[in-house]
């Protein structure tokens, strides 16, 4: 039996990965990268020289079908998103519902090696209950997307939300348009500019429109619920 591994990597601090990760990555016959430029930053500095090829959302079916090509070759195959963990937020999990789908899906081991995911580097310092919430990635950049937000702000659970630089400002003026709410934003996470912020929509939003550089880099957003009110005797 082959094995499609599914390998965490850090999501900024290249300390943040297990010594299985590295492990894996070493026995690999191939590695499956987002951005081979970015993977081989991660893979030159711990020595290891597997080889690389890319798989990203705009690869393919051609590409789809060297993977498993590779598979049924009884090649050992690593998949690495640029940060974090794959299938959160990128198309990892198409590539394994491809496998699944395919006549080689009883003879390959997919294998999950946990690490890193700026989702739950956010939650974990949040200070607020996380034992329910709910998880939206990114927002559409278009179509959808103020129902997107809509429906984030009625969930009575804390929402968590990936945002890019790009459009930042213009997700934290919709929050705000659509309803005030207290916010937690981390900036950078495990990097060397790191930043956590919180406050209302408005106050963070006026906080990064008087800095540009606070507007730099990838974003976690967690958006708490309305507190309900208590019924009194």
């Amino acid at each position: 039996m082959t094995t499609l591994s599914i390998v965490a990597t850090p999501i900024g601090n290249l300390e943040d990965i297990t010594l299985r990760a590295l492990r894996i990555l070493r026995e690999a016959d191939i590695v499956l990268c987002e951005d081979t430029r970015v993977t081989k930053k991660l893979l030159d500095h711990y020595e290891i020289s597997t080889p690389t090829i890319s798989y990203h959302h705009h690869s393919g079916l051609a590409k789809v079908e060297k993977i498993l090509e590779a598979l049924r070759a009884g090649k050992k195959v690593a998949l690495v998103t640029d940060a974090g963990t794959p299938g959160v937020a990128d198309p990892g999990g198409r590539l394994i519902a491809e496998v699944l789908n395919s006549e080689i899906s009883s003879e390959v081991k997919i294998e999950s090696i946990p690490g890193a995911s700026a989702l739950t580097v956010l939650l974990a310092i949040s200070g607020i209950a996380t034992d329910k919430f709910l998880f939206l990635g990114f927002p559409p950049h278009k179509k959808g997307r103020q129902t997107f937000v809509k429906e984030a702000l009625k969930s009575e659970y804390p929402v968590v939300l990936y945002e890019s630089k790009y459009r930042v400002i213009k997700l934290f003026q919709e929050l705000a348009i659509n309803g005030e709410r207290e916010i937690i934003v981390g900036r950078e996470l495990t990097k060397l500019f790191e930043e956590v912020c919180r406050g209302t929509t408005t106050e963070v939003l006026n906080l990064l429109k008087n800095d540009v550089n606070k507007q730099k880099g990838e974003f976690v957003v967690i958006v708490k619920p309305l507190e309900k009110r208590k019924i009194e005797d």
